[in-house]
């Protein structure tokens, strides 16, 4: 493989800071650059898919050094990233039906084609030693198996269901915003079924999705501007609207270390805290306008959020520990 393309030197960092956060935007030096999903591995190492330009990016925000990699298939429009518990990064190669894994150590990339009616992988998840990913446009969700490469894939029940974000749960099963419905998805792991859970409004669109250590499903209701949130042992739903309006379309979720939920208003550029000791929120304005956070990831070990700013081509970090 040739060696890394676009190793630079972040020559600036906006900073914007309210109620104590600080927002900071790390700019990619890559012309066109769209950041899709970020993924922080256990070193504080930034992984980025770059989908406009087919690069998986690395961000190491103590140098501020940014090195890109390109995929092996060109135009691959690589999209949701994680970094796996062995260290390995792994992406969805959205617009070629495809997974990549990245090598950290030496920057190789293997692709593994899926079966031609996926295609187009969305957001992966490690679990159980393998990769699980949805396949919103084919109404899929998936596995595949690193050791072999081989890959399963399982239908919705409900046509254009549009399978989106995926999280874990701690009793050891899996959940899938389905975006296209008003329904969660709730994956057994052991036989990879699925079942569908129905939201009490029917006009609700649940995009991203997070679990909390309680087992609480907590997900960004887009169409309807509200975080909601699921406690499967007593199917009760609680609903939150979101400060900017029906408009805010929430959109990426995480859930902090101290239990806090953090979410995206994509439509109001503003980043959302949602307590849930207080069910009280509060926001933090992206400095730099058209953000929009499609997802965002947490590093539990040093207390920092960080952000992929789609339509600003640039990573936001927010220490988590500004104000305590």
């Amino acid at each position: 493989m040739s060696p890394p393309q676009g190793v630079l030197r972040l020559l600036a960092a906006a900073v914007f800071a309210l109620a104590g956060y600080r927002v900071v935007e790390y700019p990619i030096p890559r012309a066109n650059a769209f950041p899709h999903d970020p993924a922080v591995g256990h070193d504080g190492i930034v992984w980025y898919t770059d989908q406009s330009n087919s690069f998986i990016g690395r961000l190491d925000p103590t140098t501020g050094k940014i090195t890109d990699y390109p995929t092996p298939t060109p135009k691959s429009g690589p999209h949701g990233i994680i970094v796996a518990p062995d260290g390995a990064v792994w992406y969805t190669a959205n617009a070629a039906g495809k997974l990549g894994r990245l090598d950290p150590a030496t920057g190789q990339i293997k692709e593994f084609p899926l079966p031609a009616e996926a295609k187009d992988p969305h957001t992966p998840i490690a679990f159980q030693g393998k990769i699980w990913f949805t396949v919103q446009q084919s109404d899929l969700y998936g596995t595949l198996d690193p050791s072999t490469g081989q890959a399963r894939l399982y239908r919705i029940p409900t046509p254009h269901a549009l399978p989106y974000g995926i999280a874990a749960a701690p009793d050891g099963s899996l959940w899938i915003a389905l975006f296209g419905t008003n329904r969660l998805g709730h994956v057994d792991a052991s036989n990879s079924t699925i079942r569908e859970v129905a939201l009490p409004q029917s006009d609700a669109r649940p995009r991203r999705i997070a679990v909390d250590r309680a087992g609480h499903i907590w997900y960004t209701d887009y169409a309807r501007g509200c975080l909601g949130m699921l406690d499967p042992a007593n199917n009760k739903f609680q609903e939150f609207p979101s400060p900017g309006g029906k408009g805010a379309g929430p959109y990426g979720i995480a859930i902090a270390p101290d239990g806090r939920i953090w979410y995206n208003e994509s439509g109001k550029n503003d980043i959302v805290v949602f307590d849930p000791k207080t069910e009280k929120s509060s926001t933090v304005p992206i400095p730099t306008p058209g953000a929009v956070v499609r997802n965002m990831a947490v590093d539990s070990t040093r207390d920092r959020l960080w952000l992929a700013l789609s339509g600003t081509s640039r990573i936001g970090q927010i220490d988590l520990r500004s104000q305590q």
